[in-house]
């Protein structure tokens, strides 16, 4: 018998990761992004488009939990209470996310006002509800041990009260990035910018920046959302700050994290005889961004 030559040993190849520095992994998971873009949107959601929403919401969540602990500090606890989110809200206007869910909390239940309709008759809380449609409040439980995962992260303990409001922030902030990155999709790019002003404006508005004018026009199918396009509903839904320009940074490193992994597939996918999946631009400019 004929003795076969030995084929040389196959080796592990290191993972390239480009030059950035590794973001701290989201407790958010991409399967709980997907969740509730399907809920949302019939789009197809990128791996990266998943990573970069996953670290927007641990992003700012993250700025509310650190400006609830200071706080809770200045009042001598340890422990946070629903009155520190409050008070996180007041101390910085750009924390004001997910504001669907105060209509369902107690914590701002004397804070909203008073809302009437046209007539100038008063609303009532449960007639506000019925009206708005479906928001992430049902499913704001889905991000409960994602949302004690963060607070271990941030050496932060919280009342169950005040773990039940940052759920639920958590859950309409997703959903309302997941509509705004449909619409950046469906309406080709930003096609709507604002901020909020406090007191007077002194004159005309300040220019785009160059980024906010890379993001008013998209390139990719209409099918699905990429990594850029959660930039995009990310500069919509934030207001401009340095929670935003966290959120942001921290969003685009994740996306391009997320990019390797795609690339592997897709030539996995060749050797195995099937086509290569085409690359979004909008998904490599974020690896690359």
């Amino acid at each position: 018998m004929t003795a076969q030559p030995k084929r040389p040993a196959r080796t592990a190849q290191p993972a390239r990761h480009g030059h950035h520095r590794p973001t701290a992994a989201s407790p958010f998971t991409s399967a709980l992004v997907r969740t509730v873009f399907r809920e949302v949107t019939p789009l197809h959601l990128s791996r990266p488009a998943a990573r970069a929403a996953a670290s927007v919401v641990r992003s700012v969540l993250t700025g509310i939990i650190d400006g609830a602990r200071e706080a809770a500090v200045a009042e001598g606890r340890t422990r946070l209470v629903p009155r520190d989110l409050v008070s996180a809200v007041d101390h910085d206007v750009t924390l004001e996310v997910g504001t669907e869910w105060y209509l369902r909390t107690p914590t701002f239940r004397d804070l909203l006002g008073v809302l009437r309709d046209a007539e100038g008759n008063v609303i009532s809380r449960r007639a506000q509800w019925s009206s708005q449609k479906p928001t992430g409040v049902d499913g704001a439980h889905r991000f409960e041990a994602g949302v004690r995962g963060l607070l271990r992260s941030r050496g932060a303990k919280a009342v169950p009260a005040m773990v039940r409001d940052l759920d639920g922030i958590a859950s309409v902030f997703l959903t309302d990035l997941a509509r705004s990155a449909a619409m950046v999709v469906r309406e080709g790019g930003v096609k709507r910018f604002g901020a909020v002003t406090l007191g007077t404006p002194a004159g005309p508005p300040p220019p785009l920046s160059a980024a906010d004018r890379a993001l008013a026009g998209r390139h990719g199918d209409r099918r699905t959302i990429g990594s850029d396009d959660i930039l995009a509903a990310t500069t919509i839904r934030l207001l401009p700050g340095d929670v935003r320009e966290r959120a942001l940074t921290e969003a685009r490193a994740a996306a391009a994290e997320a990019h390797p992994a795609d690339t592997a597939a897709r030539w996995s996918d060749t050797e195995a005889g099937a086509a290569p999946a085409g690359t979004r631009e909008t998904d490599r400019n974020a690896a690359t961004g």
